[in-house]
């Protein structure tokens, strides 16, 4: 091992961190789901700050980085909509948007040309209203509950950027894959 894995290790502890996440969820132990989703949290940042402040990018990195970050919160969602926490049509949205993404950058990626992973600005908003809302409803099912209207809100917030950085994402591959006259 080199140093210059540190990043990807702790990339690989965010995969292994969603497994007790999961069963700490469904056993309703919110305190504890929340304190490994937040060391989850801090692994992302520190893989990030240490990968780009030593220049220990990699194509691999820029691959699983992404995907544990996807793993940790769809399961999340899955546990939360299963405990009837989350609406099950929120759950429903944000599994869609990633399926579309997943599929069609696939798609992309094998019949127009390879593709590069560049999330936008509303992809990234997204992500952290998810972060936002899984972090909120914990707190509010469990150690520190929370005024109703504001979890609402966030639900709502998190649809709208749910749905629109899911359409973003085929606006702009449609739009690379025409202007590569893939599409007429």
């Amino acid at each position: 091992m080199k140093r210059r894995d540190i990043p990807n290790l702790l990339t690989f502890l965010r995969f292994l961190l969603t497994v007790p996440v999961v069963h700490l969820l469904l056993a309703r132990e919110f305190s504890g789901a929340l304190l490994l989703f937040a060391v989850a949290g801090v692994s992302d940042g520190l893989d990030g700050y240490l990968a780009k402040r030593f220049h220990w990018e990699s194509r691999l990195g820029s691959i699983l980085d992404p995907l544990a970050d996807k793993v940790l919160l769809v399961s999340s969602f899955l546990c939360l909509g299963w405990l009837g926490v989350l609406p099950i049509w929120l759950v429903a949205a944000v599994i869609l948007r990633d399926t579309v993404i997943v599929v069609g950058g696939v798609y992309y990626h094998y019949q127009v040309e390879p593709l590069v992973a560049a999330p936008s600005l509303i992809s990234k908003l997204n992500t952290l209203v998810q972060i936002l809302l899984v972090i909120l409803v914990v707190c509010d099912a469990g150690p520190l509950p929370l005024p109703a209207l504001l979890v609402e809100g966030l639900v709502w917030g998190t649809l709208a950027t749910t749905l629109l950085s899911g359409l973003d994402y085929v606006v702009v591959w449609y739009q690379r894959a025409r202007s590569k006259g893939w599409l007429g």
